[in-house]
């Protein structure tokens, strides 16, 4: 299974509903709190292409995006075999 990495902030539904999803899934990840963090924040835009919303999800090298396009993939199917790699 691929490393998966999210960029959170503490106060986001969004980002508590990519976690959900991901762990009913049973796929660990590796969870980066930007909320006080520029250094980690900057890193998060910069991988991500300038975007400065959170969540930001990484499946390996690969973003996903954020929760919607995580939601989108695991609906037509194509997130399991994102996470297989």
């Amino acid at each position: 299974m691929q490393t998966v990495e999210i960029y959170t902030t503490q106060l986001c539904g969004y980002c508590h509903a990519a976690k959900r999803l991901l762990t009913k899934k049973g796929v660990s990840y590796q969870e980066f709190d930007v909320s006080g963090d520029m250094e980690k924040r900057q890193e998060m835009m910069k991988r991500s292409n300038g975007r400065h919303t959170v969540p930001q999800i990484f499946v390996g090298a690969e973003h996903i995006g954020g929760y919607d396009d995580l939601s989108a993939l695991d609906r037509r199917g194509a997130l399991d075999v994102i996470l297989a790699g």
